[in-house]
């Protein structure tokens, strides 16, 4: 963790209150403690003081807390240096949006979304914007790591983000628009993609599967056999079946345009970020060899590639069509342009 310091004394200001109603949350707080350990409402009441002085901790702020909980101030900017959930410095009006790097999300996307911060905010981290409604910061671990990758901005997380969801995301924030937090995609909390996938059906009761015996059965009698009849007639012979029709080439199945063979020289398909080498090789037996194909897929067409590839979402997630776009029109030069950074 890199050494955090108070902001310069230029941004400083000479004085903090609580107002009325925080300052009667704090005092309530503070007698939550044992008498003697009124110090360990320290952390709390330095969080709302950051609430209400619009997102960051005043050196000011930090001393009325210290005066509260008799505590002495080195005491209080220790600990207000030391957690990184306190901002020592101003803040986005709008946003501070925190990126978390660590490992799923990085894995899963998290660079690009700090290029994007980079592109739409600072080059540098906590730094703000031009218009001082925005800044941002790369952070540890925010909890969140299956939704990976994630922000966090304020109180609220945002989950599943591509570039194109954070730049959208953005847009609405600077508008002042309502924005919805968590997945941001078809998803409930951490469950999967487009609803359940196992355990979907109706669970039985042991009671109720019991009762469904036969009245024999639940006596404790042998239920009579049946009497064989010699009317019976012998079961018809099956029908021969069809055999399965071949499975058709890659040029004729429905949805995005296919393939059999690249035109010319394939595409470096691995440029785009996610896609190895082995699903380099998957999409080429599907019929895509190109960048322009890819950039050309619809909501349908990813919807059907999804399925094929057996990893619901990865298309949108990492923004394929995106990248394979940037790459069709104009190739490394282009993605550079758009997303900040060469591809893979």
């Amino acid at each position: 963790m890199s050494v955090r310091r108070l902001a310069d004394d230029s941004v400083q200001p000479d004085s903090f209150a609580f107002t009325p109603k925080n300052l009667s949350w704090a005092k309530q707080t503070i007698k939550k403690y044992p008498k003697g350990k009124q110090v360990s409402a320290v952390i709390p009441v330095l969080w709302r003081a950051q609430e209400q002085h619009d997102g960051w901790v005043s050196r000011a702020a930090m001393e009325e807390v210290g005066r509260m909980l008799d505590m002495p101030f080195i005491r209080v900017y220790e600990i207000a240096t030391f957690y990184t959930m306190f901002q020592l410095a101003p803040v986005g009006k709008k946003a501070h949006v925190q990126v978390c790097g660590t490992t799923p999300c990085m894995l899963r996307g998290s660079e690009d979304l700090m290029a994007v911060c980079k592109r739409r905010i600072s080059e540098q981290q906590h730094t703000l914007s031009e218009d001082g409604d925005f800044s941002w910061e790369e952070v540890e671990c925010l909890g969140a790591c299956v939704n990976a990758p994630m922000i966090q901005i304020f109180a609220d997380t945002y989950e599943d983000l591509t570039p194109a969801a954070m730049e959208e995301l953005l847009d609405k924030i600077a508008k002042g628009q309502k924005v919805k937090p968590g997945p941001q995609v078809d998803r409930i909390m951490s469950a999967p993609e487009g609803g359940l996938t196992s355990l979907d059906g109706e669970v039985v009761p042991a009671k109720k599967a019991a009762s469904k015996k036969s009245p024999a059965k639940a006596a404790g009698k042998a239920a009579p056999a049946k009497k064989a009849t010699a009317s019976k007639k012998a079961a018809p012979a099956k029908k021969a079946t069809k055999p399965a029709p071949a499975r058709p080439a890659a040029a004729s199945k429905p949805g995005p345009e296919r393939l059999d063979k690249p035109r010319g020289n394939a595409d470096d398909l691995k440029l785009i970020s996610g896609v190895g080498p082995k699903l380099e090789q998957t999409l080429n037996k599907l019929g895509f060899w190109h960048f322009a194909q890819i950039a050309k897929w619809t909501k349908k067409d990813i919807a059907i590639v999804d399925d094929e590839l057996s990893f619901k979402g990865r298309i949108e997630r990492d923004d394929w069509v995106r990248q394979a776009r940037a790459l069709a029109k104009g190739g490394e030069a282009e993605y550079v342009k758009i997303f900040g950074k060469k591809p893979r």
